[in-house]
């Protein structure tokens, strides 16, 4: 499996001991009873929500069927959770994923390609992107449309607080960017227009 994680990791010690600082940056004792384990527990999530450095999408869409559509695939509901990467804050939402194949995918290869991509420090508007490119790339798509809606904690817990916000972002290539007609189905399809 690929890796793509860029820069060499520190020791695990180091990591605890950087999240021991920002404990007492805040005002906190890390040695008091309910922090003592605190710094092994948050170097464990984030490691644990940063999977997807260690994913490859190449993989993910590699193992594909001999069949032939010329008919839209869209998985709907692909439930996500990802961290932003300006303030290290979860956001969480949903994705739909269509595309005219061609070649065709085990529909659970959508959803792991969704997660690869949540599962690294994000912007939602290039997660949007690299999953429908991934998909144009690694399945000969004719056509691809992405639509990611979510609620970040950036915006809703710190800010401007406003919790009830959604951002939508979306990626149409090929077919469904260049005909209305295959975009408006995708859309209804997805249950957005």
């Amino acid at each position: 499996m690929q890796n793509i994680r860029t820069v060499e990791r520190p020791d695990t010690g180091d990591a605890e001991r950087a999240v021991e600082a920002l404990l007492r940056h805040i005002g906190e004792d890390p040695e008091r009873d309910g922090l003592l384990d605190t710094p092994q527990r948050v170097v464990k999530a984030l490691l644990e929500m940063t999977t997807g450095y260690d994913e490859s999408p190449a993989e993910i869409l590699s193992k594909t069927f001999d069949e032939r559509s010329d008919e839209l695939i869209i998985l709907r509901g692909i439930d996500f959770h990802s961290i932003c990467e300006h303030h290290l804050l979860p956001f969480q939402g949903v994705a739909h994923v269509g595309y005219l194949p061609g070649k065709v995918v085990g529909i659970s290869k959508l959803a792991r390609l969704v997660h690869c991509f949540a599962k690294r420090l994000q912007i939602q508007e290039r997660m949007t992107q690299q999953i429908a490119h991934a998909v144009e790339t690694h399945l000969e798509a004719r056509g691809v449309g992405v639509i990611v809606s979510a609620h970040h904690l950036c915006m809703g817990c710190r800010g401007v607080r406003l919790p009830a916000t959604q951002l939508v972002t979306s990626a149409m290539l090929g077919t469904l960017r260049n005909n209305a007609e295959t975009r408006s189905e995708f859309l209804r399809l997805c249950g957005t227009a």
